[in-house]
Formats: C-alpha cells, sequence, structure tokens
C-alpha cells in the first residue's frame, strides 16, 4: 500500500504572470462575474445544482481541474454541447485565455472557478460527474513537495464520491515520476480500475483527447506524455465488497 502524505492546506502556484491584455481584462471583469460558480450563496452543508448552472438542460457533468488555457475545456464544450463543463484554474492569465475562446465560440456550456478547486469539490453532490480531467499538472517533482500534488489519497476520495459509477478520471503527464506516482496510488484506490489492457492504451492519447498547449510544449522538447484513463467502479451494496479487477488488467504497461 502506497505511503499516505498528508495534504497540505495551503495553495501553491502562480495566480498572475505577465499583465492582461486589454480585452482580456474587460472579459475577466465583465464576462467572468457571469461565469463563476456561486459558491458565495451556499449555506454551511449546501451543495449546487450543477445541472441548474447552465442556460439549457445538460445531460452530463465534467469537470476540468487546472486549465491552463482552456483549449481542451473549450474544444470538449464546443464538441459535446449536450455536456455541462466546470473547468477551475487559478492563474489569471489562463482564465483570460479561456474567456476569450468562450466568447470567440460562443460556447455557453462552461462555467468556471478561478480560485482553488479544493473550495468547489465540496459544494458538488455526490455522483453528479461523468469525467474528470486532470491534464498536466504540476508534478512538484521534488520528494519533501508531494503532498503538493494534485493526485493524493485524500483527494482521490473526493474524486470517487464525485463520479458517477462507470465514471471516468483522466490524468495526463509528461513527467514520468508523476506517472508512476499516479498509477500507485489511483491502483491503490478501491473506487478505481485503470482501463488500459497494453502500451498503446497510455502511450498514445484518446481520438477524442484534445491537445493542450502544456502538451504541445512537451512534445516539442521530446517528451512524451503518459494518457491515463481511470473508471470508477460500480458502489458495492456492502462496503468493502467491490470486485477486483479482471486479472491481467492492466498488463504490461509499466512506465
Amino acid at each position: 500500500m502506497p505511503e499516505k502524505p498528508t495534504e497540505d492546506a495551503r495553495f501553491y502556484g502562480r495566480r498572475k504572470g505577465k499583465p492582461l491584455r486589454a480585452t482580456r481584462q474587460r472579459l475577466l471583469d465583465t464576462m467572468l462575474p457571469a461565469l463563476t460558480l456561486p459558491l458565495a450563496g451556499l449555506g454551511e452543508g449546501e451543495r449546487l445544482d450543477p445541472h441548474g448552472l447552465f442556460p439549457r438542460p445538460v445531460d452530463q457533468l465534467w469537470l476540468e481541474i487546472g486549465f491552463g488555457g482552456g483549449e481542451h475545456l473549450v474544444a470538449q464544450a464546443a464538441a459535446h454541447p449536450e455536456v455541462g463543463l466546470i473547468g477551475s484554474e487559478v492563474f489569471a492569465y489562463g482564465v483570460g485565455k479561456a474567456l476569450s475562446q468562450i466568447d470567440e465560440t460562443g460556447v455557453d456550456n462552461i462555467r468556471l472557478w478561478p480560485e482553488d478547486v479544493r473550495q468547489v469539490l465540496p459544494a458538488l453532490p455526490d455522483g453528479c460527474l461523468q469525467r474528470l480531467f486532470v491534464l498536466f499538472p504540476d508534478p512538484w517533482p521534488k520528494r519533501r513537495h508531494a503532498r503538493r500534488r494534485m493526485i493524493q489519497p485524500a483527494r482521490l476520495d473526493d474524486f470517487a464520491r464525485l463520479l458517477a459509477d462507470g465514471g471516468e478520471l483522466r490524468v495526463a503527464s509528461d513527467d514520468m515520476g508523476y506517472v508512476r506516482w499516479t498509477l500507485m496510488h489511483v491502483t491503490a484506490h478501491p473506487a478505481f480500475r485503470w482501463t488500459a489492457q497494453g502500451p498503446t492504451d497510455w502511450r498514445e492519447r484518446p481520438a477524442d483527447w484534445v491537445e493542450t498547449r502544456y502538451e504541445a510544449k512537451a512534445l516539442l522538447a521530446g517528451r512524451k506524455p503518459a494518457y491515463l484513463i481511470f473508471r470508477r467502479r460500480p458502489r458495492a451494496a456492502v462496503p468493502g465488497t467491490l470486485a477486483e479487477a479482471p486479472a491481467g488488467e492492466g498488463a504490461d504497461n509499466n512506465p
């Protein structure tokens, strides 16, 4: 069983970078308030009605944690108008870039949280997500910084609560240390199974995967990303009775 690091409750990472263009600053001032999740209006113990966040009914709800410049988030929203997407990102430049794309494409099925996603997770109801994306997160490669990583046991408990049975947790990284860390912790969690049957299942980008700018940088630098898909096991009638993965599942898949 992998070691369980104690999560650091503080936030680490950049919030601001180079100054925003005037047009993106305008979008932050005018568009962002209308798209921001209404967490401030929740009472203690209350949760959002995520399907009521969008101007029309949606069939599924997807969450992307750390959407960077919004390339993946907006492309998925455009390709799946029947899905409601929530994107969380603290870096103001990335939020501004995503708003520009939302404005240009006219997609209306995105809602944003420009702060720490840990404020959002408790406000979402059980089993509300069909997909959850953690794409190219900060790997925090030094061992002493491991508790700052997005993928860790306490967070996986949150993900397991939020994902519907059969829902997908998708993780991508070009840092092999982070890939091994992810596999170690997610495969040890009883709520998840890795869907890979062989090397091509994690070495090749899935057909419906949208390239992000971080991914493009990694490929340009010669770093081959890993694309990991984990499925939320059905909730067992009796705790502790989750079925084992079929023999051979995930075989020949060592990064």
